[in-house]
């Protein structure tokens, strides 16, 4: 199978989400399954570190009506000013989860 062909036409930063995807791969084959999330976070902020990808760490997300913030959150990763990275710990990703996501894009 030709690579070019086999990427995928609707991600937004393609070679950074490919990027992305492989250092959350080796960060799972290195530590496996069943530890907190907090371990696998400082996994993951190592192996961006020595690949040099840009990225900030539990960034404060406010949810305001107006001026007033109503809500606070933390985005664990920002990568790049590009991607956010939630991560979760178990073996289903939920609604809930998505709609934290898009709570922190709006």
């Amino acid at each position: 199978m030709d690579r070019k062909r086999a990427k995928r036409s609707d991600l937004l930063f393609p070679e950074l989400s490919y990027q992305l995807i492989g250092v959350l791969f080796d960060v799972h084959n290195t530590l496996g399954y069943g530890y907190q999330e907090k371990y696998y976070q400082k996994a993951i902020a190592a192996s961006l570190k020595k690949i040099k990808i840009p990225f900030r760490e539990q960034v404060l997300v406010e949810i305001k009506v107006g001026d007033e913030v109503i809500a606070k959150g933390y985005a664990d990763f920002i990568i790049d000013e590009k991607i956010i990275l939630e991560i979760k710990k178990g073996n289903s990703f939920r609604k809930n989860n998505i709609d934290q996501l898009y709570s922190y894009l709006r």
